[in-house]
């Protein structure tokens, strides 16, 4: 058991060093490379199976996003009045969302790929847009990018943005008074 305990104490940090070395761009080729082998090489996941799409997207993708980020971006203004207890809560509700929208996706899966485009990133930048394509067979390439910052546990994606429409954007609440009685 100490060996077991020497390993683990040994390779997890250079585990954790090599995935923080990693540019924005060859985490996101590296993670979308990971994600499509395991739905090609399992007919469950092709065929739509929920569970096995939501543990696929737990492990491989979701250590990578700041679902806090993500979550006060979304919230503007309001996140400020919010009280820790309710921003871990939005921000757990955030995340489940994000999760139901990924599994639904690997659910579509039908061949397509992602092309990670050329990073244009000045040296020291810590926040970048990773462009990509979606490539679907006969018809034109999606564009997806991926906002990220970089942390000291390595690069975090706290944006997508599909088409041009961003996803925490999208859920963006109003700022206090705009709704004119509207909302």
């Amino acid at each position: 058991m100490r060996v077991l305990s020497l390993l683990f104490a040994l390779v997890l940090p250079a585990v954790a060093a090599a995935a923080q070395e990693l540019a924005p761009d060859a985490l996101v080729r590296q993670v979308t490379a990971d994600v499509l082998e395991s739905i090609q090489g399992d007919a469950a996941l092709q065929a739509g199976d929920r569970k096995k799409a939501i543990a696929l997207a737990e492990q491989k993708v979701l250590p990578h996003i700041d679902f806090t980020e993500a979550t006060r971006l979304a919230l503007g203004s309001w996140w400020k009045t919010a009280t820790p207890a309710q921003r871990e809560r939005l921000s757990t509700e955030f995340r489940g969302l994000l999760v139901r929208t990924y599994a639904n996706a690997i659910g579509g899966y039908k061949g397509q790929t992602m092309r990670v485009l050329p990073l244009r990133m000045e040296a020291g930048a810590d926040d970048v847009v990773v462009r990509n394509q979606f490539l679907r067979p006969g018809a034109p390439p999606l564009r997806v990018d991926y906002a990220m910052y970089k942390t000291p546990a390595g690069w975090k994606i706290y944006d997508i943005v599909a088409e041009g429409v961003s996803l925490v954007l999208t859920y963006r609440t109003p700022a206090r008074g705009t709704c004119a009685g509207s909302c």
